[in-house]
């Protein structure tokens, strides 16, 4: 992966979902390795183009890095949910070594978001605008379950 994909002019960097991911992802980098680096070269691993997955075998284990990027896209998750229903939202993410488990977010005693994870070693996205699409859908869902049950959310 060293050709970037994203550029310093995109139009999605401003975006609150994004800039939480960037945040996310500075937060989770305990080297220091992205302290010089403009975001967009922080965001870049997140985008997976064709050539990209091709070049990651289909079998595998993820690395400390790749588990760090899902740890921030959940994390991102949980505060645009938090942004939205004023609840605090907690992330759990389980893993076996060979990148399979589960992701969920808790708010109060609601699980308001329940995601089965495979394949991790292989996480990204197509594109910007697809991670952004299934962030805020996933922010949507998680916001009208809330919306359904906010007693339950409450305890």
């Amino acid at each position: 992966m060293n050709d970037l994909v994203l550029t310093e002019n995109e139009a999605l960097m401003e975006h609150p979902i994004v800039r939480q991911v960037v945040t996310q992802l500075r937060a989770l980098d305990s080297y220091g390795t992205y302290d010089t680096w403009p975001d967009y070269k922080v965001l870049d691993p997140m985008i997976l183009t064709k050539e990209r997955r091709r070049e990651i075998p289909v079998v595998g284990d993820p690395d400390e890095i790749v588990i760090s990027r899902l740890k921030a896209y959940y994390n991102s998750i949980a505060a645009g949910i938090e942004r939205e229903c004023e609840l605090m939202a907690v992330p759990f993410v389980n893993l076996s070594h060979e990148g399979f488990g589960k992701a969920l977010i808790l708010v109060g005693r609601l699980v308001a978001v329940n995601k089965t994870l495979r394949d991790v070693h292989r996480f990204g996205f197509d594109s910007l605008p697809d991670m952004v699409a299934d962030m805020e859908k996933i922010v949507g869902q998680a916001v009208d379950l809330i919306k359904a049950h906010r007693e339950v959310a409450e305890l």
